[in-house]
This record gives C-alpha cells, sequence and structure tokens, in this order.
C-alpha cells in the first residue's frame, strides 16, 4: 500500500479532519491506544498538553494507508503496516490511533501517533521517515502479490502520477484531473515535431504558448490557469528552449490572456454551459443513488453492530449461566469444574469475537463492491464530458486561426498588391507627358 506521512500539530483540526464525514462516505474510529480519552478529539488535546512541556511544535506523526484501489484489504492488513511504521521509527510504546474512511469505493486508512515521549518530556526524532516508509510500502506490495507502482520499479525515479499538492489544487480549480492534465501535456510533446507544431497540439486542446514572468514557457488555458512548461512536460528547461526558441519572441501572459478572451465567443461559451448542464442533468441520479447508497451503507452496519451487541449480551448470559451457585458453585470449583467452564468460555469468547469481526468484513467487502460499481458509472459520464468538451476546444482552435486569417491578408492579396506597385509608380512619372501616359494607359 502506499504510504505518506508528516509531521504535524495542530490536534483539533487534525482530528476535525480525521471524523469529518462530510468528504468521507464512512469513518470509523478502528483503534484509540494510549490516552485516557476514548474518542479522538479528547485524546489529541490529550497529546498536545503534554507536548507543551517541551518546545517541541509538530507533536504528532500522522500516516496514511493506501491499499490498491481494487483490493479488499482487511483491517488486520492496517494494523499489521501500523505496527511496522512505528517498530521502524521507534514510536511502540507511543500513544497512537486508527480511523478507517471510505470514499468513492476505495477504503484507506489513517494512523496518528504521539511523538511526545512523557517519561523523558522530549519528542521522539524520526531521521530519514519517508525512505523507511517507502521500504515498508514495497515490502507491503511484495508480500500481498500486488502490482508493483512504477516508483518502485526505477528506485529513485519518481512515479509520474505523483503530484504536489499546488498542482492538484490547480487541476482542480481547471475542473480536471492533475493526471489529465500532465497527459495532455506529454501528449502533445511526444506528437510534436519542432514548436510550431507542439504549440498548435496544444491548442488543439486550449492551451496557448506565452511567455512567462520568468522569461520561460508557460501555458495559458481558457479559464486563465498558467501552467509552466517544464514542469507539466516533465523536461529539462534547456530542452524546452531548443525546441521552442526564445521565450520572449512568446506574447506575454496577459496579452495571451486577453487574445483568449477575445477567442472565447459568446456561442462557445453558450455550447460550454450547455454541455455542463447535460452532464450534470445525467449525474443527478447518479448522484442521488449515491447519497442513498451511502445512508442505507452506514444502516447496514448500524444494524449489524445491533444485531452483535444484542447476540454478544445473550451469549454472555448463556456463558455466566454456566457456572452453578451457592454451595453448588462452591463444590464446582473444588472438584475443578469450575476451571473446564471458565476455560470453555474463554475459548468461545475468542472464536465468537472473529465470527463478528469475519461478518462485518464480508459486509464492508460488499458494500465495497457495490460502490465501485457505482464509481464506474460516476468515471464513464465523466469521461464522456471530457471528451465532448475537447471537441469545443478544437473549435476553438480553428476559430483562432480563422481569426488571424482575417486580420492577416491572404498570400494571394499581397502578390497581387506587390504587382500593382510599379503600375502606379509608371503612372506617376508619366504625368509630365501626355504621350508617353496615353501609351501606358493603352490596353
Amino acid at each position: 500500500m502506499i504510504i505518506k506521512a508528516s509531521q504535524r500539530g495542530g490536534g483539533r483540526a487534525l482530528a476535525s479532519h480525521l471524523m469529518n464525514e462530510r468528504d468521507n462516505e464512512h469513518v470509523e474510529l478502528h483503534k484509540v491506544r494510549g490516552f485516557v480519552s476514548d474518542d479522538l478529539h479528547g485524546a489529541f488535546l490529550e497529546a498536545e498538553a503534554a507536548a507543551k512541556g517541551t518546545k517541541c511544535k509538530q507533536h504528532f506523526f500522522s500516516v496514511s494507508l493506501s491499499p490498491p484501489e481494487t483490493e479488499n484489504v482487511r483491517p488486520e492488513v492496517f494494523e499489521l503496516a501500523a505496527s511496522r511504521i512505528e517498530k521502524e521509527m521507534g514510536l511502540e510504546r507511543q500513544p497512537m490511533a486508527l480511523v478507517f474512511h471510505e470514499k468513492e469505493g476505495r477504503r484507506h486508512a489513517h494512523a496518528v501517533w504521539s511523538r511526545i515521549d512523557t517519561e523523558n518530556m522530549r519528542a521522539i526524532n524520526l531521521p530519514h521517515f519517508k525512505r523507511k516508509l517507502n521500504e515498508i510500502s514495497r515490502g507491503l506490495f511484495l508480500e500481498h502479490g500486488w502490482n508493483l507502482p512504477d516508483g518502485y520499479k526505477r528506485g529513485q525515479d519518481r512515479s509520474p502520477l505523483n503530484f504536489t499538492l499546488a498542482e492538484w489544487q490547480q487541476a482542480r480549480r481547471a475542473g480536471k484531473s492533475a493526471a489529465e492534465i500532465k497527459a495532455t501535456f506529454q501528449e502533445c510533446w511526444n506528437g510534436a515535431k519542432d514548436g510550431p507544431a507542439f504549440k498548435r497540439l496544444l491548442e488543439e486542446r486550449g492551451y496557448f504558448l506565452a511567455q512567462g514572468d520568468r522569461r520561460g514557457f508557460v501555458a495559458v488555458d481558457v479559464q486563465g490557469e498558467v501552467y509552466a512548461i517544464h514542469r507539466m512536460t516533465g523536461q529539462k528547461t534547456k530542452a524546452v528552449n531548443e525546441r521552442l526558441g526564445d521565450p520572449a519572441k512568446q506574447p506575454s501572459v496577459a496579452d495571451t490572456k486577453t487574445r483568449v478572451a477575445e477567442l472565447m465567443e459568446k456561442v462557445l461559451k453558450r455550447h460550454i454551459a450547455t454541455l455542463d448542464q447535460e452532464s450534470a442533468e445525467r449525474l443527478k441520479p447518479i448522484s442521488a443513488k449515491k447519497r442513498a447508497m451511502r445512508t442505507n451503507h452506514k444502516a447496514e452496519r448500524a444494524a449489524l453492530d445491533q444485531h452483535h451487541a444484542e447476540r454478544w449480551a445473550t451469549e454472555s448470559k448463556a456463558r455466566q449461566a454456566r457456572f452453578s451457585k451457592g454451595l453448588k458453585g462452591v463444590w464446582d470449583w473444588l472438584r475443578g469444574k469450575h476451571s473446564a467452564v471458565r476455560k470453555r468460555n474463554e475459548a468461545e469468547v475468542a472464536f465468537k469475537r472473529e465470527r463478528d469481526a469475519k461478518e462485518r468484513q464480508d459486509l464492508i467487502t460488499r458494500q465495497l463492491a457495490d460502490r465501485r460499481a457505482l464509481q464506474a458509472e460516476i468515471r464513464t459520464e465523466r469521461q464522456r464530458h471530457a471528451s465532448e468538451l475537447a471537441l469545443l476546444y478544437r473549435d476553438l482552435a480553428k476559430t483562432r486561426a480563422l481569426s488571424h486569417a482575417l486580420e492577416k491578408p491572404s498570400a494571394r492579396t499581397r502578390a497581387a498588391l506587390e504587382r500593382a506597385k510599379p503600375t502606379r509608380t509608371r503612372n506617376r512619372s508619366t504625368q509630365s507627358d501626355g504621350r508617353s501616359r496615353d501609351r501606358t494607359l493603352e490596353p
């Protein structure tokens, strides 16, 4: 599973984020260990109080555990990953919490440890934790037979699917994923033989080449977002300049935005708005189905938990009834029957706990399968919308080319004007001699 981590403070905000049911379809506080409080907010406030006795500002070690999308991972696997992490980082005796999130048919976990060693009143140092977590993550992929990501196959090379927070936020504002935008730029770069071809391919997809503020090449989309060419294509700045030439020959970002705004004619804007509205209408029943599914899944889990609680109470009474009371109970204790009944009850408790855990995991697995099927419908509609939107962007590129053709005279018109210049000059030169003027004007 992919493991990402950070050292941070802000216990209140972190607890609110982890227990946020607005952005997650299901949230489950799986484990709280080493804290007095049983809830996440109270536990993290305890960690913050302990940190006040030190100079540590980032007293939490927050880790996200994301298995492959298609895998149904049991809680024991997440617990195994957490135990390996705390052993490698020296956090085995530290308070921790484990929270499960489910969203869009995927289940992942968040593990948070307190870095404050209350016995020595110091923060535990975590050197090279990213490198260590990568090794743990790679081992989990290999152990469970999951497909190894490209980043782990190439060692030090960075996977092209890993993006910074700034790239993700920029892509979210533009209404596309970071993967789609980077793939578009890289496709244009690989498919172009020279600078003009690259520029043409970008314009067909709704991006216009410009000179950035730092004299580098950037692209501006129809919404005004600016993208650095070398970053989006994964090329060195030198390689970009060799193919595209001098950035100073390109218009500025401000001029490009103005020109792009002029190209966005009313009819094309209306078509894009209509397309968005039609896609939103098609997504409405799917979104309603998604909300209903979330409600039903929550109800099923609550009903199962209630069933487990009631059954556990009934079974506990039955196990307690096996012990004799009064003098008979004393007699059973003296002849060893009480001990035999206790061992039988303990074995039965372990079996029943495993049974309940399996029933809950089976329910979660079935619900995840239903949610993934629904997510496939959502993904299909989004892809359909993106492909139709790409056609409109191609129309926009054609409109820009037509605009330039109308502003600039054609080659035939320029040639005709050039041929006409000597005739007018000869006419002017012979105006002093009437006979010459007449001969010139003769057909």
